[in-house]
C-alpha cells in the first residue's frame, strides 16, 4: 500500500496539505471509548437492577462480557484493533466489590482500583459517569428532581461519590477524567408545573459541585436531553436548561448527538458552544429517528462534526466519548467499527483544505466552495487511513474481521 499512499499524499499536497502533519495529530486525539457496549449496560453490582432510565439494548448476540475481567479482556481486543491510544469511559454500576452489598451513594475509589490498575497497565485514561438509572430509587424516573428529599439525597450523594472517583482516576492516571452528570428525569405526559422540578435539580447540582474536587485531577460535565422513553412530553435537564447552568458555573455542556429533535444536529452546535466555553464535551451516538444510540458510522454528521472540530483548531478544546449500544451485532466489532470511524472523520477533516474553503466562503465565492467540498469526496482518503492503520500497527481495510472471527471463536463463543 505504500505506493498508493505516496501518490495519495501528492495529491493532497497540491492543496498544501501536510499529510505527515496530519497524521501526527491525529496520533495525539484520545477517543473516550464507553464500557457498556460490552456487556449490555448491565454492570457488576451485587444486587443488579433491570435496565431503566428510557434506555433499551436489543439484541442477543452471544459471547457477552458476563464480569470485569472478561469486559477488560474484550476492551483490550477492541483497542488492538484501533488506531491510537484512547481512554475508557466507566459507568459507577461498573464497580466491583468483592460480594460486598455496596449502595450507590457509598461507593468509593476502592470500588474501582482494580479499573485502575489495569488502566495503567494499558496506558489509558478514565473517565467516570454516575448511574441514575437501573435502581429502586429511580423507578418513577426521577432522581435529582424527585419531590421527595431522602430519594433526592441519595442521588447527590451518588453523584457527590462518583466526582470523588474521577477525582482519584485523574491523580492515579495523570490525566483528567471527565465525570458527566446525565439523569432520566422527566414526564410521560404534559406536566402542570416545570418550574419547580427544574428547581430542584438546580439545588441539587448546587450541592453537588459545592464539594470541592481538585480540576487538575477532575473535570465535571452536564448532558442534555429532549425526550425518553418515559420522560416524552418534559425533561427536566433540558438543552437549554443545563447550557445556561454550565456556562453560570463554569461546567462543561457535554452535547450527546442523539439527544436533540431529528432535525437538530451536533455539528451546528459546535462552534457557537466553541465561542463561549473553553472545553467542550461530546458524546457521539448515532439516533435512527430518536436517541436510538446505534454503532457510529462514518456518515456526513460524523464528517461535519469532526470538520468543526479541526476547521475551529479544537481538538484540544473538544473532549470526544462515544455512546452507543448494540447487543445484535459482535460486541468487540461494535467498538472496532465506531471508534476507527470516530478517527476516520477526525482524518479525514485534517485532510481538508480548511483554509481555503474559509476564504472561498469570506470572499463570497460560494461556486468554487461547494466544488471543492464535493471533489473532495473522491479523494484518495482510504490510501492515508490505510497507512495510518499500518503505521499505528492494527489491520488495514477490512482486515481486522479476521482477528474478530477468531476472537469469537477462540473466547466468545464458550460464554454462556
Amino acid at each position: 500500500m505504500g505506493n498508493q499512499f505516496e501518490l495519495a499524499k501528492k495529491e493532497y499536497e497540491q492543496w498544501g496539505i501536510d499529510v505527515e502533519e496530519a497524521l501526527e495529530k491525529l496520533k495525539n486525539i484520545p477517543i473516550s471509548v464507553h464500557c457498556w457496549q460490552g456487556d449490555d449496560i448491565g454492570g457488576f453490582e451485587v444486587n443488579k437492577n433491570e435496565l431503566s432510565g428510557g434506555i433499551e439494548v436489543t439484541g442477543n448476540y452471544p459471547g457477552k462480557a458476563r464480569t470485569p475481567e472478561e469486559l477488560r479482556m474484550d476492551l483490550e481486543k477492541a483497542f488492538s484493533l484501533i488506531p491510537g491510544k484512547h481512554r475508557v469511559n466507566l459507568h459507577a454500576i461498573y464497580t466491583e466489590t468483592d460480594g460486598e452489598v455496596v449502595d450507590r451513594d457509598k461507593i468509593e475509589p476502592k470500588h474501582f482500583e482494580k479499573w485502575v490498575k489495569w488502566a495503567k497497565e494499558q496506558g489509558v485514561g478514565l473517565d467516570f459517569n454516575p448511574t441514575l438509572f437501573s435502581h429502586e430509587k429511580a423507578a418513577d424516573g426521577l432522581t435529582l428532581a424527585h419531590p421527595d428529599p431522602e430519594i433526592r439525597q441519595f442521588w447527590i450523594d451518588h453523584c457527590i461519590a462518583s466526582r470523588k472517583i474521577g477525582e482519584y482516576f485523574g491523580r492515579e492516571l495523570g490525566t483528567p477524567c471527565l465525570t458527566n452528570i446525565w439523569i432520566p428525569d422527566g414526564y410521560k405526559d404534559i406536566p402542570s408545573d416545570r418550574l419547580t422540578p427544574r428547581k430542584r435539580l438546580k439545588e441539587a447540582l448546587d450541592e453537588i459541585f459545592a464539594v470541592e474536587i481538585d480540576e487538575a485531577y477532575n473535570i465535571d460535565s452536564v448532558e442534555s436531553k429532549l425526550f425518553g422513553i418515559g420522560s416524552e412530553a418534559f425533561v427536566v435537564g433540558s438543552h437549554e436548561f443545563y447550557l445556561n447552568y454550565a456556562l453560570a458555573n463554569n461546567k462543561l455542556c457535554l452535547l450527546d448527538t442523539g439527544h436533540y429533535h431529528p432535525t437538530e444536529v451536533v455539528s451546528n452546535k459546535i462552534s457557537s458552544m466553541l465561542l463561549f466555553n473553553d472545553k467542550l464535551a461530546l458524546h457521539v451516538s448515532r439516533p435512527v429517528r430518536w436517541d436510538s444510540d446505534h454503532v457510529v458510522t462514518f456518515d456526513d454528521e460524523l464528517k461535519e462534526i469532526a470538520l468543526e472540530i479541526v476547521r475551529n483548531d479544537a481538538l484540544d478544546k473538544v473532549m470526544i466519548g462515544l455512546d452507543f449500544f448494540d447487543a445484535s451485532i459482535n460486541r468487540v466489532a461494535a467498538w472496532t467499527i465506531g471508534t476507527r470511524n470516530m478517527i476516520k472523520a477526525l482524518l479525514y477533516g485534517l485532510l481538508m483544505p480548511n483554509e481555503q474553503l474559509k476564504e472561498l466562503q469570506e470572499k463570497g465565492d460560494f461556486t468554487k466552495r461547494l466544488a471543492i467540498v464535493e471533489e473532495f469526496k473522491t479523494y484518495p482518503f482510504g490510501a492515508i487511513w490505510n497507512h495510518y492503520c499500518e503505521q499505528m500497527n492494527v489491520p488495514a481495510k477490512e482486515h481486522w474481521l479476521e482477528e474478530i472471527d477468531q476472537y469469537e471463536k477462540e473466547v466468545l463463543s464458550s460464554r454462556k
